[in-house]
């Protein structure tokens, strides 16, 4: 087995590197003056497993091309199969028609990477399960549930009493599994969209009142959604609002939004590296995916289930 960096978060790479033991394969990444990507593996990788750890987060376009020509590179080098590891992948969001003339943007990059010469891709919480049929080689989409439930555990300890809470009508599946993985109730925000970018609350179904609240999503982007369900929870008296959310994307100003919402905490994985911003912000966390990712990565190069991880 072999693990290859892109430049998009080389520090998770170095992370699940050093939780498997196995150092990461060296290449050549750099741009020409035009900003051509150009790639260069700099071991022999013929008949070997390879790995390639590339999330296609900002600046979006630049790191799924560079996804592309790594893969392009290993398939001319012989590799046996290839693996995009993505922990976030750009333009799940675009999944379906919004109106007419509009594209399937995700459909559209899964065709690339699958084209490009890609064998097997592993992926953490696809914004839309629909994405895995998206792809005509077999695609495991993680959950980042095991990070975060071992995280919302030090909430119980502290004898609150727990409400898990979709920021919308779309994420009730996903919070229903972390209400049933820790015992606890379920709560919806009932929003109206008005346009790209901008909601309105409408309601809180499910009791809040005196309870600690724990919203969870899988993107986070300018974070007004989850800053309007937190003032509304609080409202309908909630005695704490928590949020934890995969991808932190966190543009056009999002943490100076968080800082100044009731959130207490924002917690959020390292599938997108931080910011500078992200980094000092004193109500966001990130913790890491580095072990979640390692082990599918190990069960995937022995042949076993990566279904088990959930179990």
């Amino acid at each position: 087995m072999k693990i290859l960096s892109g430049n998009s978060n080389r520090p998770l790479s170095e992370a699940i590197s050093a939780k498997l033991g196995v150092p990461l394969t060296e290449a050549a990444i750099r741009r020409f003056s035009d900003q051509e990507v150009f790639v260069e593996i700099l071991e022999n990788v013929r008949g070997e497993d390879v790995f390639v750890i590339q999330p296609t987060c900002f600046p979006t376009n630049d790191n799924l091309m560079e996804l592309l020509v790594i893969t392009d590179a290993l398939r001319r080098g012989s590799a046996r199969r290839i693996t995009a590891v993505i922990p976030y992948y750009g333009y799940a969001r675009q999944d379906r028609k919004t109106g007419p003339r509009s594209p399937i943007s995700a459909k559209l990059v899964a065709n690339l990477i699958t084209t490009a010469g890609t064998d097997r891709v592993l992926t953490l919480e696809l914004h839309a399960g629909q994405i895995q049929g998206f792809f005509d080689i077999p695609t495991d989409n993680l959950f980042s549930s095991p990070v975060f439930v071992a995280h919302m555990e030090t909430h119980k300890k502290q004898g609150d009493e727990l409400v898990i809470v979709s920021p919308d009508v779309g994420g009730v599946v996903r919070a229903r599994g972390f209400a049933k993985r820790l015992g606890a109730d379920l709560a919806i925000i009932d929003k109206r969209r008005e346009r790209a970018g901008h909601s309105e609350v409408m309601n809180v179904i499910g009791e809040v009142d005196g309870r600690t609240c724990l919203l969870v999503d899988d993107i986070v982007d300018s974070a007004g959604t989850l800053c309007n369900a937190a003032k509304a929870l609080m409202e309908h008296g909630a005695k704490a609002v928590s949020a934890y959310v995969t991808h932190g994307v966190l543009s056009g100003g999002a943490e100076a939004r968080v800082a100044a919402s009731p959130m207490e905490k924002l917690v959020i994985t390292d599938s997108i590296p931080a910011t500078e911003a992200v980094r000092v912000a004193k109500n966001i966390q990130q913790i890491s995916i580095a072990p979640l990712l390692a082990d599918a990565i190990e069960r995937i190069a022995n042949e076993k289930s990566v279904s088990s991880l959930f179990d």
